[in-house]
């Protein structure tokens, strides 16, 4: 199977849902922040590993305790994983936080920023 394969394409498509379910609604680690989100999924064509990019909405402890949770869940996240999608192989899952969200927000507010002060000066 190719790495941009129909086949691998819906595979990540589900692997995403169901990681996404499974972190909003059976893991009752008090470490997991409620506003966390699945942005990505990658499966590797061999079905062995996974990566899951998360976001977590929320200061750098709320972000590590976050991830701290969900690499201390694993084995049930694998489970769960494995009992709703039928797979030769149940992937390993790394979980890697990503930060394409923050840097948007960021990136919003400087241009609103930028905008603002090319108003002023405008007007002035």
């Amino acid at each position: 199977m190719r790495k941009n394969s129909v086949k691998n394409t819906r595979i990540n498509g589900e692997v995403q849902k169901v990681l996404a379910e499974v972190i909003r609604g059976e893991i009752k680690d008090p470490r997991i922040s409620p506003f966390t989100s699945v942005v990505a999924v990658e499966v590797a064509p061999d079905l062995k590993s996974c990566k899951a990019w998360i976001s977590v909405l929320g200061g750098e402890e709320a972000k590590e305790a976050t991830l701290q949770g969900l690499k201390s869940a694993e084995g049930f996240i694998k489970s769960r994983l494995a009992k709703t999608i039928n797979l030769r192989n149940t992937p390993n899952i790394t979980f890697v936080m990503d930060q394409s969200i923050e840097y948007g927000v960021n990136m919003s507010r400087k241009i609103d920023e930028v905008m603002g002060k090319t108003k002023q000066v405008q007007e002035d």
